[in-house]
């Protein structure tokens, strides 16, 4: 039986086996005996899914030119693919890498990957029929393009076998969240909370930044976990002080916002059963919150959401408590993950260490380097709203597109020595906090808490060192790391 190597088979009638198309290489044969029922994966591997006619991906596009993959009763990850495209390629050797980025060894080191999927094409196709870029322009194309949008809630959840996804805590607060919507609904949101978001408000953090980190400095000693005893207690505190957050009750939300964030690199069934109790928790103890501070207003942003939601009605409160929650996990997320990954790469280059401590100016510069470098957000997906041209290929609308940012951070058509940390790079302008109508909301306050943290780090233990190997989360959407012991003292 001779291998089908085209993702544009035509379909013949509905359920007819002749018109199967295939995900990647395999033998036809093998399929009609069953031989690779077993070998789909939420969790990642291959997927050597046959294509049924007649299944319709109704998700975006609603159009017969839309199909799933299914494996015997069990969902693909959202794949969809709209015909094939001459340029893309889909090869065996791209599969096996974009495979190897969902395992802990591929999230451990993912460079080398892009830029061996880099070296093959600009565009690539995975396994679930999903479009793959990972050059600079490409990447910053599909984040700021507004012909890219997200995939509606009610039919992406469907999809993966969530219809009443609102009855899923994990789901609501995500989904309804300004991170997922498209305008109207979120230029709606975003302008809400950017009024309450202010640069006036994030700047006047500074003095407690400040002394929040000398704080923890002062802490540090000997043998200790980095990420326990600072790039945690750091952002939470200063996320929990411009929420309004109790001191005493901050330190319960790492594992709760760990566990709801699962459901950021894949959704199913186990993922959710845990993700909804710790989505639960954050969600009535911040409707806790928001009843206080509208009895007793106070200087934070919490009591100005609240204000926001007095003046204008269409801001119901399932959305106060879904974005208060959403800026909450993503404000110590997002930086968690930046301090982190900062500090392994400057311990991992001692020349940059000396020249970040004998030279605090760098400040600036050096983190958005750092961000660069090892992206605290390595992914970022749309889907396409109507027929568009991304790196030389027709892109059609309802095609989805993964966008690695981490990879467009080493490409070397934007970045000179791409794989080298270089602290005063010039011209520096990475995609970590994305692009376009759904640029990072609190990218400033990341930046702020690194520019005072680096210096203040590098100054105080100019010996500092690593006191044995880092334990990296198994995410890849957000890359960190969940251990990085180190040793204050040489």
């Amino acid at each position: 039986m001779a291998v089908i190597r085209s993702l544009a088979r035509s379909c013949s009638a509905p359920g007819d086996v002749r018109g199967t198309r295939f995900v990647h290489d395999l033998d036809a044969a093998e399929y009609l005996d069953g031989a690779h029922g077993d070998e789909g994966a939420l969790d990642g591997g291959w997927w050597p899914i046959p294509v049924q006619c007649g299944q319709i991906f109704a998700a975006y596009c609603g159009s017969s030119r839309c199909v799933t993959a299914q494996t015997h009763g069990r969902p693909n990850p959202l794949g969809t693919y709209a015909g094939a495209v001459s340029e893309v390629v889909q090869s065996p050797e791209v599969l096996f890498l974009l495979g190897e980025l969902t395992t802990m060894v591929g999230r451990e080191d993912p460079y080398p990957r892009y830029a061996r999927l880099r070296q093959i094409s600009p565009v690539v196709r995975a396994q679930d029929g999903a479009l793959a870029v990972t050059g600079y322009a490409d990447c910053a194309s599909v984040v700021r393009d507004g012909r890219f949008a997200h995939m509606p809630p009610d039919n992406l959840l469907a999809f993966v076998g969530f219809p009443d996804w609102r009855e899923h805590p994990a789901l609501l607060h995500l989904f309804t969240s300004m991170i997922t919507l498209n305008p109207p609904d979120h230029t709606r949101l975003r302008r809400l909370v950017s009024s309450a978001f202010t640069a006036r408000r994030v700047q006047a953090l500074r003095p407690a930044i400040e002394r929040m980190v000398d704080g923890l400095l002062d802490q540090l000693s000997g043998d200790v976990d980095f990420v326990e005893s600072f790039a945690f207690p750091l952002p939470v505190n200063v996320i929990g002080e411009l929420l309004g957050i109790p001191v005493e009750d901050r330190g319960q939300f790492q594992s709760l916002v760990r566990d709801w964030a699962q459901v950021l690199e894949v959704i199913s069934p186990e993922v959710v059963s845990r993700a909804d109790p710790a989505a639960a928790t954050i969600r009535d103890y911040l409707a806790g919150l928001v009843e206080e501070r509208r009895r007793r207003p106070a200087d934070d942003l919490v009591s100005a959401l609240v204000q926001a939601q007095a003046t204008d009605d269409r801001l119901s409160d399932e959305e106060v408590l879904s974005n208060a929650a959403f800026l909450f996990a993503a404000g110590f997320e997002t930086t968690t993950n930046l301090l982190s990954n900062g500090l392994a790469a400057l311990l991992a280059h001692p020349d940059q260490f000396k020249l970040l401590a004998e030279n605090p100016a760098l400040a600036g510069p050096a983190v958005e380097e750092l961000l660069r470098f090892d992206s605290p957000v390595q992914i970022s997906s749309r889907v396409a709203t109507e027929r568009v041209e991304i790196g030389g290929v027709a892109v059609e609308e309802g095609e989805r597109v993964i966008a690695y940012l981490g990879a467009g951070n080493r490409d070397p058509e934007r970045f000179a020595d791409p794989d080298c940390l270089q602290l005063d790079r010039p011209d520096n302008s990475p995609l970590s906090f994305g692009g376009g109508i759904h640029y990072c909301l609190g990218a400033p306050l990341a930046r702020l808490e690194a520019q005072i943290a680096f210096p203040a780090l590098v100054r105080r233990f100019p010996a500092l060192a690593a006191a044995g190997p880092g334990q990296r989360r198994n995410s890849l959407t957000l890359k960190g790391f969940s251990s990085l012991p180190i040793r204050t003292t040489g």
